[in-house]
């Protein structure tokens, strides 16, 4: 998960960029970077940290042009403490191509072999943008051989990278001194949006507050298989280049992910959200009867639409019992279970009184790896609560997510292989209730029938792609796992709808 932005005006776009890199804060805290375009030379700086640490006055005076992308990361492969694995990437030939990308390639090692070998192309990081990066190169190299770069040469290109990638990926890259290239994967897993300004100038961007929260008016979502063409005097070019698609985004941008405020392939998250607390209410009045709950508390802060609406539902009151610090990343995003676990109380402080005494229904997106419920179950029974119950707005996390969400490796799932009873007993709470997952593709999907289904792969074990074998699990795990980490035996990793290996 990560964000990217891309942008093609009539005046300097570096403060533009840097503003809508901060709207897109929430989907990566490692690292962020900008690169400007100006009489066909590229200007960029990048390093890890966020938007506000990496740039400096100074370093937004070397990022002229009227054109550029930017990106902040959230590494799920590769190096997490390289800096050269921030974005954006560039290549020089052919005619120098600069890159962001949001999604996670699942066949990465076998496009590198194939670019050493038969491309004669070099990648020097461990990054699968990288990658990406340089079969999107050759496409473009091998379309124009003969012709002049044009739209229609691009659009070639994309169809070649469609037909050699796998994976999840939303891609906005510069073609210096020609245009901006945006265009998403056949299943749309990634959100990727466009809009444009009243002065003209053309955004491309993850999220649609993006767009609205830099003054630009949102027009459509970049269809999956689609790519759209922006030349550098604002015409816009589109074509579907895949040769099948379907919108099958993922589920946990709803979940979790996404800004509560963003609307995603028609699909406004906060409404999502809001459903999702309905249908949980439901699931919650078949576990624990409503007269033994005293109060709702959300976990913020994602769940608080979802909370929301099943307080109203049980008529239970809606009480703000956890104070948040804003000055501490997301946990979730958090490299480490040590770090994880540490910042989960320099985070979040309860409010006592919302607590002594009550039977609490704590609410959470979701439950991933444990480790934050079970501190926040055991904070609420320390602030006085008699009993906490705990309610997750989305099903059971328990299958490795390949598709950008940093959740690949199986044993740091605490649903994978344990009936809901032991994952109660791992987080001390009195009772669990979980969202069903047809409840919840159903709660999301009626917001906009034109979605074909959902990416919901860590929930039900169904990879969209429908070429994730048991062994690119283990590869993938193999290419995150770090030294010094626990590495974990995938061979016995159980996965009822991938392709057999």
């Amino acid at each position: 998960m990560c964000g990217i932005v891309g942008v093609v005006s009539d005046a300097p776009v570096n403060q533009l960029i840097y503003d809508a890199l901060l709207l897109l804060q929430h989907r990566g805290q490692d690292a962020a970077g900008i690169v400007t375009q100006q009489d066909r030379k590229f200007f960029m700086h990048k390093a890890k940290g966020m938007v506000r640490d990496v740039f400096r006055t100074r370093n937004m005076r070397g990022l002229p042009g009227n054109s550029g992308l930017g990106q902040v990361r959230y590494p799920t492969a590769g190096n997490a403490e390289s800096e050269e694995e921030a974005q954006p990437f560039y290549v020089n030939a052919p005619f120098g191509v600069v890159l962001v990308h949001n999604g996670n390639l699942t066949n990465a090692h076998a496009l590198k072999a194939e670019l050493y070998s038969t491309d004669h192309r070099h990648i020097n990081t461990d990054s699968d943008s990288e990658v990406l990066l340089n079969v999107l190169a050759h496409e473009l190299e091998r379309a124009s051989r003969d012709v002049p770069l044009s739209p229609d040469v691009v659009f070639a290109a994309v169809s070649g990278v469609h037909k050699r990638v796998r994976g999840s990926y939303a891609v906005i890259a510069h073609i210096a001194g020609r245009g901006m290239l945006a265009f998403r994967d056949p299943y749309g897993i990634r959100p990727l949006c466009l809009g444009r300004s009243a002065d003209g100038t053309v955004m491309v961007a993850s999220e649609s507050v993006t767009l609205e929260g830099t003054g630009h008016q949102f027009e459509r979502d970049v269809a999956p298989g689609e790519a759209v063409f922006v030349t550098l005097d604002g015409q816009v070019h589109a074509r579907q280049c895949a040769e099948k698609s379907q919108l099958s985004p993922c589920a946990f941008e709803f979940v979790y992910l996404a800004r509560p405020d963003s609307v995603l392939d028609g699909i406004s998250v906060y409404q999502a959200r809001l459903n999702m607390g309905e249908t949980l209410a439901k699931r919650v009045v078949s576990t624990v009867p409503p007269a033994e709950i005293d109060v709702v508390i959300p976990i913020p802060e994602s769940s608080r639409p979802s909370a929301m609406e099943l307080a109203r539902l049980l008529g239970k009151p809606y009480r703000e019992g956890f104070v948040k610090n804003r000055y501490v990343g997301r946990t979730f995003i958090m490299p480490g279970q040590a770090v994880r676990k540490k910042s989960v109380r320099q985070k979040l402080n309860a409010i006592g009184s919302e607590f002594a005494g009550r039977n609490v229904l704590l609410v959470d997106d979701s439950i991933v790896r444990g480790t934050t419920s079970k501190e926040i179950v055991q904070m609420a029974r320390e602030a006085g609560a008699r009993k906490v119950y705990m309610a997750s707005a989305a099903p059971p996390v328990r299958y490795p997510n390949v598709y950008g969400i940093d959740m690949p490796t199986s044993e740091e799932l605490v649903a994978h292989g344990r009936s809901v009873e032991e994952v109660r007993q791992i987080i001390g709470a009195d009772a669990l209730i979980y969202q069903d997952v047809d409840a919840m593709k159903r709660a999301i999907g009626s917001l906009n029938p034109k979605v074909a289904g959902f990416d919901a792969s860590c929930f039900d074990g169904v990879y969209v792609t429908g070429d994730i074998t048991a062994a690119d699990i283990a590869r993938l795990n193999e290419e995150r796992v770090k030294p010094g980490e626990d590495d974990e035996d995938t061979s016995r990793l159980t996965l009822p709808n991938a392709t057999p290996a």
